[in-house]
């Protein structure tokens, strides 16, 4: 259980960065070249491939790939939404809602056997 909540964490902060890498320079350097905002988006990535990248490691100890990237969808929607609501000043509608009810069954559905005792 320590794995998987260590793999957790380690994705959580990796998608920090990874959001911020992918979408800040939309708001951040919106008047730059793409050039300048892909490299800047180049290093904050390096960090969240520090991060990513043992993450994975040490869940693919507990959890076969599908279950980590399942989790990892999980996280990027509960990074995601806060961060386009709050930072990027994006109005919350019910597709979020949507998004998540989906994501649950794929939680249900990659973890059945562990949830049911299969």
């Amino acid at each position: 259980m320590k794995n998987i909540y260590l793999t957790v964490i380690l994705l959580s902060c990796s998608n920090i960065f990874m959001t911020f890498a992918w979408y800040g320079h939309l708001k951040n350097l919106n008047n730059r070249s793409w050039i300048l905002a892909a490299l800047i988006s180049w290093g904050i990535a390096f960090f969240e491939y520090m991060l990513q990248v043992p993450a994975n490691r040490i869940g693919y100890k507990v959890l076969n790939v599908g279950q980590l990237k399942i989790i990892q969808e999980v996280i990027t929607l509960a990074i995601f939404v806060p961060f386009s609501i709050y930072f990027m000043k994006e109005k919350m509608n019910y597709d979020y809602l949507w998004a998540a009810l989906c994501l649950l069954g794929a939680v249900f559905f990659i973890f059945r056997t562990k949830i049911l005792g299969l």
